[in-house]
């Protein structure tokens, strides 16, 4: 969209690129599907649910990493910069850098889808895990056309704002479902017990509309208060301490 807008006419390092780092981002996770499928058969359902914990709490702080790197797009990468960066190069010359870091941005992607599914695909076999990143990378291919187009009219800025907003909601929610699954592996505890909310008029976490909930806001049927408190601290302390030191 930028090489479009600005006339820079990278659209074929961006294009290579952008197929070499998809192919090795659907490598990724087909390693960590069949890896996971393996540890299945060994792992007890309760050291299944405390390793989910980790992982969770791991991939939670890892996406702050994420959604400083967007931040840090917002508010140092603006379209003159990148127009400045680019504008002296000649049309005929294939430009490697900008190739080799277009396949860094998407295979860190790769890595984080690895990353943040490590845990749920415990829990399915390697095809049910197959055919939810197929269904995935498809839904993300429609968004990045629409997110294309919209760019064409529509100021980056504001697309960035509404994927780090999301992210950031992302990671509170692993977080929180983190250390629930540490609290009832070793103490048989869960945070809806401690000061609860009901919130009925919610699906039910074994839902599909329910799963979502609980996976990326962690909102379920017996949300809690200390719930509450640890999505708010979360979100606190990356928009107010973290992302306000990368300015």
């Amino acid at each position: 969209g930028i090489s479009k807008k600005l006339k820079i006419r990278r659209e074929k390092e961006i294009l290579a690129a952008s197929l070499l780092g998809i192919f090795i981002s659907i490598i990724l996770p087909l390693f960590t599907f069949y890896f996971s499928n393996l540890a299945s058969k060994v792992l007890t359902e309760k050291n299944s649910e405390i390793l989910e914990g980790y992982l969770l709490i791991f991939s939670g702080v890892f996406i702050s990493y994420v959604i400083f790197s967007i931040h840090k797009i917002i508010h140092q990468a603006t379209n003159k910069n990148l127009l400045k960066a680019h504008f002296k190069m000649q049309d005929n010359i294939f430009d490697l850098s900008l190739f080799l870091l277009i396949v860094f941005f998407i295979v860190r992607e790769g890595f984080e889808i690895a990353l943040f599914t490590a845990t749920t695909s415990l829990f399915s076999t390697f095809y049910q895990n197959l055919i939810g990143l197929i269904l995935a990378f498809v839904s993300a291919f429609l968004f990045s056309l629409l997110i294309y187009f919209s760019f064409l009219k529509i100021s980056i800025s504001k697309i960035y704002t509404i994927t780090e907003w999301l992210i950031l909601f992302l990671g509170a929610s692993m977080i929180t479902n983190g250390v629930n699954e540490i609290l009832e592996g070793y103490f048989q505890l869960k945070l809806s017990n401690f000061l609860p909310i009901k919130i009925l008029f919610l699906p039910d976490k074994s839902t599909f509309i329910g799963h979502f909930l609980k996976s990326f806001f962690a909102l379920q049927k017996d949300f809690s208060l200390i719930s509450l408190l640890i999505i708010t601290f979360y979100l606190l302390l990356i928009k107010k301490v973290i992302l306000k030191v990368s300015r």
